[in-house]
């Protein structure tokens, strides 16, 4: 009898054991996407609010207004520039850090940015608004061969009634260079700056352009990275990493708790966690999109210029005012690294100026920014992307612009920013909001935009 009790205790204990375990790892994963959950919402609403200067409830009914992050309680404190956002047990904390942008933190992470001695950002040395497009604001009067009359009824299309599907914030198109239609909604203007998310990768690329054209980067060089010299990692060039093919195991899944989530809302280093993962597969012989190699491109760039106040003032004096973006926010981790995979605020005419540097083959105002040959290598297909990626650029693979010239690429964005660059149309195309995946019918957009191009007379 004794033996039989003691079996039906052990049972007991071990089911019990198991029942705790299991509790306990569940409490952990909850934990773990509370954190991704507040992380992203307070992250975000201080970006929003600090930065692109929106009001807390505008922000929160339109890019925060998804499950579950529309369950976060948020709470925006002006006198110290930060937010905090919370959901059952768990809190995040971001602030400010005014031009080195919003980043989320811990009590020690804070105080040390708080206390860091980040050098003063110099402007851009011209005013804008005294010279002309498209290095300034000065418009000229003089475009021809596109139906101006029928863009502005496609901005209004868009824009006002969204016909188009998703909400766009802002819409602009350059034809031959020039400015054809540009439209915001009522809350947004010419001046307010607008996310990029991963839009911000293919602004890595210009980043690492300017430095190859200096001869302080070799694109097929073996990535500079300590902790892979004594591994199969060390084989990883900056082009495997550029071409999203260094072989890396990643998951870019934002709608659950994985790689890119946990990068962008837990990691206080982002690159290191991104160059940290194992190995899968050969470099240079799989495709796998990932954030996390834009911003081991980031710390690359970092690690090149070995010092830090070259290093926060080289995306400005070597890329941006050269270009004529002269207030863009181009936000560091809480280890000092700029985010390229995700977080650059600009305005739609400074995107619509990034583009133009491309569509010139890399000048800009009669400035040669790219060495010869970027573009051209940007636009080249990695050999493991069935021809739908180049170098942190998208290529016209069909699956999103059926309808579309086979020689446009893009900037794609999360939630719907996208440039469009038509080299044969000599058309560009930006669209900016809140558009989640699939909600916007961009293929119609931009052939509707290419039906206003008037054909030549010979």
């Amino acid at each position: 009898m004794s033996e039989i009790v003691s079996k039906k205790r052990k049972i007991w204990f071990s089911l019990l054991t198991f029942l705790i375990l299991i509790l306990l790892a569940g409490a952990v994963y909850l934990n773990s996407l509370l954190r991704i959950m507040t992380g992203y919402a307070a992250k975000n609403l201080c970006s929003g609010v600090f930065i692109a200067g929106r009001e807390p409830a505008e922000f929160e009914s339109t890019d925060l207004n998804f499950f579950p992050i529309s369950y976060t309680k948020n709470k925006v404190n002006y006198s110290d520039s930060s937010v905090t956002s919370s959901f059952l047990w768990r809190r995040s904390r971001a602030i400010d850090l005014g031009e080195f942008g919003s980043i989320l933190v811990n009590r020690s992470v804070e105080k040390g940015l708080r206390d860091k001695d980040f050098p003063t950002l110099e402007g851009p040395g011209y005013d804008q608004d005294s010279i002309n497009w498209p290095l300034g604001n000065i418009i000229p009067d003089s475009l021809t061969g596109i139906d101006r009359e029928v863009l502005a009824s496609i901005s209004d299309e868009l824009i006002n009634k969204n016909s188009y599907g998703g909400n766009a914030f802002a819409f602009m198109v350059l034809h031959k260079g020039i400015p054809a239609a540009e439209a915001y909604k009522p809350q947004f203007c010419e001046n307010s700056l607008f996310l990029s998310w991963s839009m911000a990768k293919s602004v890595t690329n210009a980043l690492i352009g300017v430095l190859a054209g200096q001869g302080k980067i070799d694109i097929y060089d073996k990535a500079d990275i300590d902790e892979w010299k004594d591994d199969e990692r060390k084989n990883i060039t900056i082009n495997d990493i550029m071409q999203m093919q260094s072989g890396l195991r990643w998951n870019e899944d934002y709608g659950n708790r994985s790689d890119v989530t946990v990068m962008l809302t837990c990691k206080n280093d982002m690159a290191q966690f991104a160059y940290n993962q194992p190995l899968e597969f050969t470099p240079g012989t799989h495709f796998e999109y990932s954030s996390g190699m834009a911003n081991v491109l980031t710390y690359l760039i970092r690690k090149c210029l070995n010092n830090d106040s070259l290093y926060y003032s080289f995306p400005y004096t070597g890329l941006f005012h050269r270009i004529g973006i002269t207030d863009a926010v181009f936000e560091i981790d809480p280890s000092g690294t700029f985010v390229g995979s995700s977080y650059l605020y600009a305005k739609l005419r400074d995107y619509a100026r990034f583009a133009l540097l491309y569509q010139q083959d890399g000048v800009f105002n009669g400035e040669r920014i790219l060495p010869e040959g970027w573009v051209d290598y940007t636009r080249r297909p990695a050999s493991a992307s069935g021809g739908e990626y180049g170098s942190l650029f998208w290529l016209n693979g069909k699956e999103e612009l059926p309808s579309a010239p086979t020689d446009t690429y893009m900037c794609v964005g999360h939630d719907g920013q996208r440039i469009f660059i038509v080299p044969s149309k000599e058309l560009i195309v930006v669209v900016l909001g809140y558009s989640p995946k699939g909600s916007m019918d961009f293929d119609k957009l931009l052939t509707d935009v290419i039906g206003t191009i008037e054909e030549e007379s010979n």
